[in-house]
């Protein structure tokens, strides 16, 4: 059974830095990339990254500069570096795994495990 657990959301003020982390028991067989996503109240779900098994990445245009997946293949861990946070950015921020390398591309998680999330918090 896969379990995906995030960590390392918090309250921080605008133009600070938060680092997430998502550990990832259980074997991931069939999974295209990893990556994360958010969603604030009201708001419909938004892909934000997604890191391929060879490294190759994708962001969203709203985090792109500011934001950094990386993974540690060894550990099972995903990240997500996130400086420069602005108020927007406060939302639920979900790990996942994704089937399809077409949703990948997306920045979407429609097939695969997902995570419990970890709050982020940006005041201004």
């Amino acid at each position: 059974q896969v379990q995906l657990v995030e960590s390392g959301g918090g309250s921080v003020q605008a133009g600070g830095s938060l680092r997430l982390s998502c550990a990832v028991s259980g074997y991931i067989y069939s999974s295209a990339c990893m990556g994360w996503f958010r969603q604030a109240p009201g708001k419909e779900r938004e892909g934000v990254a997604i890191i391929y098994s060879e490294g190759r990445t994708r962001y969203a245009d709203s985090v792109k500069g500011r934001f950094r997946i990386s993974q540690d293949n060894v550990k099972k861990t995903v990240y997500l570096q996130m400086n420069s946070l602005r108020p927007e950015d406060t939302a639920m921020y979900y790990c996942a795994d994704e089937v399809l390398a077409d949703n990948c591309n997306a920045l979407a998680f429609n097939i695969g495990n997902w995570g419990r999330g970890t709050q982020v918090t940006v005041s201004s």
